[in-house]
Order: C-alpha cells, then sequence, then structure tokens
C-alpha cells in the first residue's frame, strides 16, 4: 500500500514537471529576464519595454553548435529564449569543462557587451532558441536607462557568483553532492520563472553535459544517479528531473542559495 502510494506522488510530480516544459513554450527570454530580475530589485513596465525593443534577431540553434567561440569579436549580446547553453571552456585533448548552463531568460555573454572578445565558448547543450541584441543598443541603455543598466550589471555580478560556486564544486565536494548541488540550483533558477520547483523542472541535457558540468565522468554520473534514485532522493529521465526528497538532496548537496542573491534591495 505505502508503495502504491509513493508511486502515485511519483507520477503526480513527473506529471507536473511535463506541464512546466510545457509552459517554456510560452515564455520569452525578455518575459523571463524580467521575472529575474524583479526578484531582486523593481523593474518598471517601462524598463521592460525598453528591454524588449533592444532585441534585434531571433535564431534557431541546433545542439552541439557554438554560439560564440572564444576569440571572436563580438558586436552582440545573446539572450536565451528557449533550451540550455553551456559557458565552457575545453582543452586540446577535446576535454571540455562546464563552467555554467544557462537557461531561458539569461544573457549568456553580456559580459561581452565589455570585453568584445570572450575567453571560453557558449554553446547549445539541446535545441534553442535565441534573441541577438547589438551592443549599440546596449550602450544606448547604459546612457539613458541607468537603474536598467545597473540590473543587467548585477546578471553579470550574479553570474560570476555562480561560477565561483561551481569552482567550489568541482574542487572541493564529493561526487553526489556535485549532482545534487546542481540540481538544487537548478530548481532555484528555474522556479524564479515558473519552470522548476523542488518538486522538479525539465532538464534536456544528457549524462555527458552533467559530467562536464561536475568535473566527472559519465559512468561516474551514471553511478551517482543510481545512488540518488535508490536513496529516493532524485530521478533523472528522459529530461526530467523528479525530487522525491528536496531537504535530504540540500542536505547532501550542502546547499545554501546565498551565492544566489535571491533577496529584494534597491540596486
Amino acid at each position: 500500500m505505502v508503495a502504491g502510494v509513493l508511486a502515485r506522488e511519483r507520477e503526480g510530480r513527473e506529471v507536473k514537471v511535463e506541464q512546466q516544459t510545457g509552459l517554456s513554450a510560452s515564455l520569452t527570454g525578455v518575459t523571463a529576464l524580467a521575472m529575474k530580475l524583479r526578484a531582486r530589485d523593481t523593474l518598471s513596465p517601462e524598463e521592460e519595454q525598453v528591454l524588449r525593443d533592444a532585441v534585434g534577431e531571433i535564431r534557431e540553434i541546433r545542439p552541439g553548435h557554438v554560439i560564440v567561440r572564444s576569440g571572436d569579436q563580438l558586436d552582440v549580446s545573446v539572450l536565451l529564449e528557449r533550451g540550455i547553453v553551456a559557458r565552457y571552456k575545453d582543452l586540446a585533448d577535446g576535454e571540455r569543462q562546464i563552467q555554467e548552463l544557462h537557461i531561458i531568460g539569461d544573457f549568456v555573454d553580456l559580459h561581452g557587451f565589455l570585453l568584445k572578445r570572450l575567453d571560453h565558448n557558449i554553446g547549445a547543450v539541446s535545441a534553442c532558441r535565441i534573441a541577438l541584441v547589438p551592443h549599440s543598443r546596449l550602450t544606448r541603455i547604459t546612457e539613458q536607462h541607468p537603474h536598467l543598466a545597473r540590473l543587467l550589471w548585477f546578471s553579470t555580478v550574479l553570474d560570476a557568483s555562480i561560477q565561483r560556486e561551481t569552482i567550489l564544486s568541482v574542487g572541493r565536494r564529493s561526487a553526489i553532492a556535485r549532482i545534487a548541488h546542481l540540481v538544487c540550483e537548478l530548481s532555484i533558477r528555474l522556479g524564479i520563472i515558473g519552470l522548476g520547483d523542488r518538486h522538479g523542472f525539465p532538464l534536456p541535457i544528457k549524462q555527458m553535459d552533467i559530467a562536464d558540468a561536475t568535473g566527472l565522468t559519465s559512468v561516474h554520473v551514471n553511478r551517482m544517479l543510481k545512488q540518488l534514485r535508490d536513496e529516493e532522493m532524485m530521478t533523472f529521465r528522459n529530461g526530467l528531473v523528479t525530487i522525491h526528497n528536496w531537504d535530504r538532496l540540500a542536505e547532501v548537496a550542502e546547499f545554501d542559495p546565498i551565492y544566489l542573491h535571491l533577496e529584494r534591495f534597491p540596486r
């Protein structure tokens, strides 16, 4: 009887996550970005419209495509409209380290507005849709909309905070804690835009991508996912993460969301 109840609870969570997958189809990159900014400060309707007006060309990107290549000169920045994108560096032998997984509403290379070249690659992990924002329009925002410019600056500082946590994970956390921490982080980030919660979320990536994001081998990731499943903490199947026990998962990860800076402050 207990097993039956648990099975029904899991099925309910999987249905909810599948519904969240459908929601992503109607969510635009600017809307998602606005939701993230409003979670940390006020954003006026006028400022949101400025963001919409800044968007230029929309492109569909296939999985595995390099959107921004290290060293290329940049005159646009990329806002993610749909899918999962990775910020990564790689070695001559093809080994790759993902430094951050980007989700809908992330400006994946906003720091390129000032740097003009990146020292790393930006690549599509899943099928993606991106919006290109010309740097000339970003310059206009910095000159005419100082509060909005500070919020965009905040988003680049937040990226740096997430990457510091990734360094800690890869350098010091155990294998199972690395995966648990990544899942906890993505559940919070996706939850801000209504695409995830403590029960789960869509994650259209492969185990190899999880391996590259956590500094593990695919074989090791497979073992850790099995352990997490056997201990009834979470399941990753068919591009869906189902969380069975958030408290236990967060405990294993030693997850503290302070680095995501979720407080609302005037900025």
